[in-house]
């Protein structure tokens, strides 16, 4: 654990948490490619030109992100409609992160509120949390504004919505991410960020964080349970 890591989750009093990796892998075991592709035929049997930036992306938030330059509010929605069907779906087989629960409990027992602030659907993130037991240790959960791809992170609206369902103030929280969307997102909330590096490489991209960590074990010894 850093020497920054301790003072900046000692004085947090709400830890908000990024989904799609501090919490699980949503798509471990059902491919985020495979889901981009149901994505991208649903915008050609509309009409919708293609991109070749899109035409292999893998990512299906990218591809939904793409929508949102179309000026096509009822095709944005539909493709937001079909990601948050596939999420749901993929939660139900999503890969629990290494000590992500416990960081979840380990924030509970230290009297932290817990959040989620994700891209990924609220839907999607309330049936992996419900599956996991974890539903009355997480509130509120805040996922990508429907219809509205435009405003997820890392614009910081998801950030301020959860600050403003909380009361809480921004030097009140930290958040925990493993994208520099992640980082941008609570910095332009005025909201420290703990980078979770969890693949080789990550340390680099996440380098505006005030702390990164390599493994969710540090977090659970930096709230007083290692």
């Amino acid at each position: 654990m850093t020497t920054v890591l301790a003072p900046l989750v000692g004085r947090a009093r709400v830890v908000l948490l990024d989904f799609d990796g501090p919490v699980c892998g949503v798509f471990a075991r059902h491919p985020a490619p495979a889901v981009a592709h149901d994505l991208r035929r649903l915008l050609a049997d509309r009409g919708v030109p293609l991109p070749a930036g899109i035409r292999h992306e893998p990512d299906p938030l990218a591809v939904l992100r793409f929508t949102a330059t179309l000026g096509r509010p009822a095709v944005v929605r539909l493709v937001d409609e079909a990601l948050t069907r596939a999420e749901v779906t993929a939660a139900r087989t999503a890969a629990p992160t290494p000590y992500g629960r416990q960081a979840i409990l380990a924030a509970h027992r230290a009297g932290r509120r817990v959040a989620v602030v994700s891209n990924n659907s609220a839907a999607c993130v309330r049936a992996y949390l419900s599956s996991r037991r974890l539903t009355s240790y997480v509130q509120p959960v805040v996922g990508r504004p429907e219809g509205a791809p435009g405003r997820m992170k890392p614009d910081p609206y998801p950030v301020l919505a959860a600050l403003r369902e909380l009361a809480a103030e921004p030097a009140d929280c930290v958040l925990v991410g493993d994208s520099a969307t992640d980082i941008k997102a609570a910095h332009a909330a005025g909201v420290a960020a703990i980078g979770y590096a969890n693949k080789p490489g990550k340390r680099a991209r996440l380098a505006a964080a005030d702390a990164v960590v390599d493994s969710m074990a540090e977090l659970v010894t930096a709230l007083g349970e290692g």
